[in-house]
């Protein structure tokens, strides 16, 4: 009677009272669903339009070939996370405003009539001709031609983000849609469709109230109850940021409330607080006051200086805040002054001079490149590098210990430096030294170059000994560039019958880790699986890795797959996606893995928000996780599995992890 009762309610609602009122009986056959209420019945929809707006700052990165188009919801109708919405289905629409300028418009015309699987959703037993159902979403195509295959697709399934519809993000109800919009075609009057969600709240489930839908295009709005259903010719579809893409915006609170906000955002969300042992109360305790303060002062550079202690203090590569012409101002100034060296730190311990800067003061003291540095102002030269500061974070030990050995010898400029000093061969010396403006040794040691903006994400060259050496500097470029570089690569790796392959990871300092994981298959013939991460979940309190988003290598064509020999280059400067390529490449032994040290240790997606005077702040949020459902970057990073020591030798030697590498090629 419970059904019978939803159904009086809703013929009710339609203004069908009258057909209602007709007797029916518990033996008797059920009542044939009404007719849906049209608004605005013009014939049918012929074309969508709409806006996407967006906060989330991540959303143009990389993207080259953005695009509106009709996706097949059959996937979501049969809960088939892995459902690839055929090439045949996809109607692509047009950006019509500057895609990087949020919100950007677009128009998409309808197919009188549209490809796509039928699906009978009436539940009502028998089996019907049924409807093809459509969100309206947004992609980027970087893989193949100009549809989207299961590369481009993420795997399958259905948008949960920028897309007309709305859904759920939590653990019980995950993907299912919570509100927003469809666009339905019917081949044939007489189909029935959902006109409101039943009992359980989900839809196209057997307790759904049905009405019957004509002929043809119709919009179905799922933010009414019931549902309304539009035959507009052109209609409106804005689509939607979703709950789990779009940034969280504290910038119009005060400095106190913003960071009351913030401690509690990364409390629950911060996805490393157990394994790194951070005391959320104990940061509020240290940095409330500083925020308060500048509230109390209305204090601008007090606040922007607060805020960047604050982000300092959290071990964590990936967390950071903006600086702010005040705090910038701040770095200069405690580090432009330089002794013209810069040091590196043997395996034995002993911090050699690697480089000497020509007219600096190192120079004109006496001090060689290879000498040995004891002490710096009074202390043992590995006491002054532990007390450096850092103005960057790290979340690895071996890191953080090489960017103290770089911001050891900076100082303010004029500052009065005492060193004692070792040349080669040759006994301890003292010396004073001023620092100077001066910021070529600072280059000199830093892990990784800045990014020449004139690169290509990748490059490669056949060397004298017959090995392809490939240098990926980046998986935050152009993708569909970056693919098709990689591609070209492959192709002509496997075409010039090269037997080995160095690829070098030395200076790439992350990106997509779906671009890097998807680029790392083309030396695979199995989809392996590669983990999961794991994200904070409100109505579990806490983290929740979803079993049916296990990431997974989605295999090129077998002409694109690369099976000879590979050594992969790494230095801490490797990271974040970076990290998960260089580890992707140590399943099946697939490559050797060569470096003085570990990986940067970045194992987690971030997320930026905004914080008064619209400073952002970028936090890890995503937990990432082995197969084994252990934490397998963050903090550790991947290490070599050959790893060539930091000697006097290897510091001056051309290239000493490339020389090994190219050994170990040519020994097998």
């Amino acid at each position: 009677m419970m059904r019978l009762r939803w159904m009086g309610w809703l013929l009710s609602v339609l203004g069908l009272g009258a057909f209602w009122a007709l007797s029916i009986g518990e033996d008797q056959d059920p009542v044939p669903p009404a007719r849906a209420h049209i608004v605005n019945d013009e014939g049918g929809v012929v074309s969508v339009s709409g806006r996407v707006a967006y906060t989330n700052a991540f959303f143009t990165s990389g993207v080259d070939d953005p695009l509106i188009i009709l996706e097949d919801q059959t996937g979501f109708v049969r809960r088939d996370r892995n459902y690839i919405f055929p090439i045949a289905s996809q109607t692509m629409g047009q950006i019509t405003t500057d895609f990087y300028t949020s919100p950007f418009r677009y128009t998409l015309a309808l197919p009188i009539e549209p490809s796509a699987p039928l699906n009978d959703v009436d539940n009502n037993g028998r089996r019907d001709t049924g409807v093809m159902i459509f969100a309206v979403a947004y992609w980027n195509n970087a893989w193949g031609d100009a549809f989207l295959e299961e590369r481009d697709q993420f795997g399958g399934g259905w948008s949960t983000a920028y897309v007309s519809t709305l859904v759920s993000k939590g653990a019980q109800t995950r993907g299912e849609y919570v509100g927003g919009k469809l666009l339905i075609y019917a081949p044939e009057d007489g189909q029935g469709f959902p006109v409101g969600w039943g009992d359980d709240g989900k839809l196209f489930t057997a307790d759904d109230p049905i009405v019957v839908v004509p002929k043809g295009w119709t919009l179905v709005n799922m933010d009414t109850q019931p549902f309304t259903f539009d035959r507009s010719r052109r209609v409106t579809v804005d689509l939607l940021e979703g709950e789990g893409a779009r940034a969280d915006d504290f910038s119009r609170l005060s400095y106190t409330e913003a960071f009351d906000a913030m401690i509690e955002k990364f409390r629950r969300e911060y996805a490393f607080s157990e394994y790194k042992g951070l005391d959320w109360d104990a940061l509020k305790r240290t940095y409330r006051p500083r925020f308060e303060e500048a509230q109390r002062a209305n204090n601008f550079d007090l606040y922007a200086s607060a805020l960047l202690e604050f982000a300092l203090a959290i071990p964590d590569g990936h967390v950071s805040a903006s600086y702010t012409q005040y705090t910038y101002e701040q770095f200069v100034r405690a580090t432009e002054g330089g002794l013209g060296l810069a040091l590196t730190e043997l395996d034995d311990g002993r911090m050699l001079v690697s480089y000497v800067g020509a007219d600096t003061p190192a120079e004109a003291a006496g001090i060689a490149r290879g000498a040995e540095l004891l002490t710096l102002n009074g202390m043992p030269i590995s006491t002054a590098v532990a007390r450096a500061r850092l103005w960057s974070n790290a979340s690895s030990p071996h890191y953080l210990r090489l960017q103290q050995v770089r911001y050891a010898t900076r100082f303010p400029v004029g500052a009065v430096v005492d060193v004692t000093f070792r040349n080669p061969n040759a006994d301890p010396q003292s010396a004073r030294l001023i620092a100077v403006r001066e910021d070529a040794s600072l280059n000199a040691s830093q892990l990784a170059r800045l990014r020449d903006s004139f690169a290509l994400p990748l490059t490669y060259t056949l060397l004298d000994e017959g090995v392809m050496y490939v240098k990926i500097n980046s998986f935050f470029d152009d993708k569909r560039l970056t693919v098709a570089l990689w591609e070209r690569m492959i192709k002509t790796a496997k075409a010039q019958n090269v037997p080995a392959m160095v690829l070098d990871l030395r200076t790439n300092t992350g990106g997509s880790g779906y671009l890097a994981d998807q680029m790392a298959a083309y030396f695979f013939d199995e989809s392996l699986l590669l983990g999961n991460t794991g994200f904070y979940d409100a109505e579990l309190g806490t983290f929740y890795f979803d079993p049916e988003r296990e990431e997974r290598f989605i295999l090129p064509p077998d002409a694109l797959r690369y099976r000879g020999r590979v050594a992969v280059l790494i230095s801490p400067s490797c990271l974040s996606a970076c990290e998960f390529f260089a580890w992707n490449m140590t399943l099946r032994n697939r490559a050797e893995i060569v470096g003085h040290y570990p990986t940067g240790g970045l194992g987690g997606s971030v997320q930026r928000f905004y914080m008064p005077h619209r400073l952002e702040v970028q936090l890890t949020v995503g937990r990432a996780v082995d197969n084994d459902g252990h934490i397998h970057i963050e903090g550790v990073g991947v290490a070599p599995t050959l790893r060539v020591p930091v000697t006097e030798e290897t510091v001056f030697a051309r290239d000493a992890l490339l020389d090994a590498a190219l050994g170990l090629l040519s020994r097998h």
